[in-house]
């Protein structure tokens, strides 16, 4: 990879030390350039006759996810973000009083609070899976745990907290011996690694634009398997969803553009799209690599700081880089890294209650990494971080 001319596609870079692509990372000029050209013609012509001239390409979005995922065309939805795309999926799955919802450890607040809702809505049980003595969902324990009640496994490919990827496929795996649905959050490994869904073999998977693939804010992906989407009715629909055929009657649409609404930022789906592209052109394992590598070089480098604790956990591991220190709070680190140009974010306890309050930490600082950070840039942040 050609580091220096991916860092000229990303100004940004002269001006801050961007750790927080786990949050929003630096949008590309071409991505850039995608979103400014259409809202400029938007101003020109109008926001209707806009979209129709782009027809072509953002019909080209449905195309290029679905060639980054393994899937077919007809299998993407576009959302405004992943916790809508997540929500689309797992408020259409028709849970009855008694039906069991198996989960990680790590799971995100935003997607247990959805499974808490539904305890109370439906009376669904709720089960932790255990971790393994890695840190990861246990394969076997959550095989053990399997019955004809269980109704959805759902879990956080990479989580917000920890650094851990989660075995996916050989999840997937035992959802397929079982015939058991499988959601899975990749909110935060699409883009940064090759995500191929029908290895994984996950049902649905949630994704959004602004982190690892480096996209617009306001949007996401949904993948739902083909054979699934005429088995699922979205939580709401619209004219768009679906077809008003008769007085008192309609037909929901086929693809899973069912899980999606009329109206959408239509600049937003052109930038997603650029951005996609771009993540497709380097490469994603060539990504994965050179995210592996300033990664495991800044857990090298933190672990040798005096008074600082990396808590990461997983054989796998992705960019996010997690760690405390015994002499400041990780929000008065977050503050004072950001005076000096360097974005990091804190991940505090509520995001991840029962994978934080289990190990028994607070919350946590976190700094992502991406293809586009320098070992340099290492250094920087591991010298600000240890300055008085």
């Amino acid at each position: 990879m050609d580091i220096e001319r991916l860092r000229a596609d990303t100004p940004a870079c002269a001006e801050i030390l961007h750790f927080n692509n786990a949050g929003a990372s630096l949008v590309p000029d071409p991505v850039h350039h995608a979103v400014l050209e259409h809202l400029e013609l938007e101003r020109r012509v109008g926001g209707y006759e806009a979209a129709a001239r782009a027809n072509q390409r953002l019909e080209h979005l449905y195309d290029t996810a679905a060639a980054l995922l393994n899937c077919r065309p007809t299998e993407i939805a576009f959302v405004e973000n992943a916790t809508r795309a997540w929500d689309m999926a797992f408020y259409a799955i028709p849970f009855r009083a008694g039906d069991r919802i198996l989960t990680a450890q790590a799971e995100y607040a935003s997607n247990y609070l959805a499974f808490l809702q539904m305890a109370k809505r439906h009376n669904v049980v709720i089960d932790v899976v255990p971790n393994d003595d890695d840190g990861q969902l246990s394969v076997n324990a959550l095989a053990e745990m399997m019955d004809d009640r269980v109704k959805l496994i759902a879990i956080t490919h990479a989580p917000t907290q920890g650094g851990l990827i989660n075995p996916a496929a050989e999840v997937g795996r035992v959802a397929r011996r079982h015939g058991t649905l499988f959601l899975l959050d990749a909110c935060q490994s699409v883009g940064q690694m090759p995500i191929d869904v029908t290895e994984i073999g996950c049902d649905m998977l949630s994704a959004t634009g602004r982190k690892y693939l480096r996209g617009p804010r306001g949007t996401g992906l949904l993948y739902v398997r083909q054979d699934l989407i005429t088995k699922l009715e979205p939580p709401f629909i619209d004219l768009h969803a679906a077809d008003w055929i008769g007085l008192n009657s309609f037909e929901i649409r086929a693809d899973a553009r069912r899980f999606e609404t009329w109206e959408s930022y239509v600049a937003g789906r052109l930038g997603l799209a650029a951005a996609i592209d771009y993540a497709r052109n380097l490469g994603l394992p060539n990504i994965r690599a050179r995210v592996d590598h300033i990664a495991g070089l800044l857990r090298t480098r933190l672990a040798e700081l005096p008074g600082i604790t990396v808590h990461d956990l997983g054989i796998d591991k992705s960019g996010i880089v997690t760690f405390t220190s015994d002499q400041e709070t990780s929000l008065s680190i977050h503050q004072r890294m950001r005076r000096r140009g360097i974005n990091i974010s804190v991940s505090p306890t509520n995001y991840a209650r029962l994978d934080l309050t289990r190990r028994g930490l607070p919350d946590l600082v976190r700094a992502s990494v991406h293809y586009f950070n320098t070992e340099s840039e290492v250094d920087r942040f591991c010298r600000c971080l240890t300055a008085a």
